[in-house]
């Protein structure tokens, strides 16, 4: 037999808390494998990310690595053979990049936001480079989910607890939980007074096509609104009911147009495809202010304000 762990798991995990377990209960060590084999699945599109990785870890010992390596057998896919602290280092260190290349879009959308400049067109030529991709690139609120800011923070956490202060780990976490206050900020720039506004939020969830909204950036800009004396509007087409447990007290809509009408201001915080195709929706606002976290709208000067967090 072979127990095999997908969880993420700080390295060391497997071997030190999992197999004295496995073999405890197993009564004779010698018939029970072990192995780590990490998924690097994204949420809502698990089913096709395993039948088409990009790649598969294995670690454990040769008989165990050799065992869940025949699984594999029908995807074509190049297989890492690796021990089992490896194989959990190799997942945390993939998502901490991940993040870390999110929040370095963002670090240089803040700079070209001072600068005048288009931080995507710098973005997409800088993407052009085979050595960097275009991939997690795009500037905007940041990034949320169950896994990323997990897993990067669990990792701070095992590097002081063997005396080492990640800085660039520290700061992708810093960027990232700044980047929403930023929105909040242009939006009092352009309206001044928040106290006493209706403020309409597009998208609760933490990325469009999931109803997830752990660590989504719409939870502190929602409570920021809320701290500063706001009435908040906010529409998802599938987060509403787990976002109603964590603020009751917002006025939940049926429509993005329902949100809009009458509100003050607007700012988008996940990107639903259907609020890019929005536009005579704006028209029901009481002003036309739109500050966008995800490059999802275009809206002409003369129609009012329109304010991309870092472009």
């Amino acid at each position: 037999h072979v127990v095999v762990v997908k969880s993420t798991v700080v390295p060391g995990t497997t071997d030190e808390v999992v197999a004295p377990i496995i073999r405890e209960k197993s009564g004779d060590a010698s018939t029970v494998g072990i192995a780590m084999n990490p998924e690097f699945l994204r949420e809502g599109k698990a089913v096709y990310d395993f039948m088409n990785p990009d790649k598969i870890v294995i670690g454990g010992d040769s008989r165990a690595r050799d065992t869940v390596a025949r699984l594999y057998k029908k995807i074509s896919c190049e297989i890492t053979l690796t021990d089992t602290r490896t194989a959990e280092m190799i997942k945390y260190a993939n998502n901490s990049f991940l993040a870390t290349k999110i929040s370095f879009a963002n670090e240089i959308g803040n700079i070209c936001k001072r600068l005048g400049i288009d931080v995507y067109e710098v973005m997409s030529a800088v993407g052009k480079d085979f050595r960097i991709s275009e991939h997690f690139l795009n500037a905007g609120a940041g990034f949320g989910g169950s896994c990323f800011p997990k897993d990067v923070k669990a990792l701070i956490g095992r590097a002081r607890e063997l005396g080492y202060d990640p800085l660039l780990l520290n700061a992708t976490i810093r960027v990232n939980e700044e980047q929403p206050m930023r929105m909040i900020e242009l939006l009092a720039d352009r309206i001044q007074e928040i106290r006493g506004r209706r403020i309409a939020v597009l998208g609760l969830a933490f990325k469009n096509e999931t109803d997830d909204i752990r660590e989504a950036r719409s939870i502190p800009v929602i409570g920021e609104l809320l701290n500063r004396g706001a009435t908040v509007a906010a529409y998802d087409p599938l987060a509403t009911e787990n976002m109603r447990k964590v603020f009751p007290d917002v006025l939940y809509c049926d429509s993005a147009k329902d949100a809009l009408a009458g509100a003050d201001a607007c700012l988008i915080m996940t990107e639903w495809a259907e609020f890019g195709s929005l536009d005579q929706e704006f028209e029901e606002m009481l002003n036309v202010v739109v500050i966008d976290g995800r490059r999802m709208v275009s809206l002409d000067s003369d129609r009012g304000v329109y304010e991309g967090i870092c472009w």
